[in-house]
């Protein structure tokens, strides 16, 4: 992982070329940035040097899904934010995933979720675990109908564990003195619940 004065190392795993160059683009006077043009490509690159992975779900081969199973078996402490075309379902809620963002992506919200996942690292384990399943309840919200989030018993258990940390972390710091903390997860809604902007840049992978 990054300390000191070095830079942030940055994976960007996609298999269209146009997009990791913007990607590299956006990001390369911010972070030391590294690119894979598929999953195996990926896990080769992958080491304890990275910080974040930015992962395309659908590749050919091996698909993102298999490559966060196989980061997340080697480490817990890297931070992976899907980068995908592909709209969530409920099957995201037992991925190990720290956030989803769903193509066509601005530069600014690409940087502002990194710079989101790196602060993340300086958390305690009850405030890491909640800001990825705000995560994934944000996704979500974004994508499904509330009456169906509202019959799902899935989603139902995701928001009794949001609610249960929430109530831990009203013990643990009664006076809730990580604002920072409380001003990410309000932007992960805000930000999730919104629209995409017409003049956004990305795939439609």
């Amino acid at each position: 992982m990054a300390d000191g004065d070095d830079q942030p190392t940055v994976l960007v795993v996609e298999d269209e070329r146009a997009l990791i160059e913007l990607y590299v683009r956006w990001l390369e006077n911010d972070f030391e940035v590294l690119t894979a043009e598929g999953g195996e490509a990926a896990l080769e690159q992958f080491g304890e040097d990275v910080d974040v992975v930015l992962l395309d779900r659908l590749m050919p081969g091996m698909s993102g899904d298999e490559v966060l199973e196989a980061i997340r078996a080697q480490t817990s402490d890297c931070k992976v934010a899907m980068v995908t075309a592909v709209e969530p379902d409920f099957d995201v809620i037992d991925m190990g995933f720290d956030d989803y963002l769903t193509k066509p992506i601005e530069r600014e919200e690409l940087l502002e979720t990194i710079d989101r996942l790196l602060s993340r690292s300086e958390f305690d384990s009850i405030e890491q675990e909640l800001y990825a399943l705000s995560s994934k309840q944000a996704a979500l919200r974004a994508s499904k109908p509330k009456e169906e989030l509202d019959e799902n018993e899935e989603f139902a258990e995701l928001q009794a564990r949001i609610d249960e940390l929430q109530a831990d972390l009203d013990t643990t710091l009664p006076e809730m003195g990580d604002d920072e903390f409380v001003a990410m997860v309000r932007d992960i809604e805000a930000d999730d619940s919104g629209g995409e902007s017409p003049d956004s840049e990305g795939g439609d992978q």
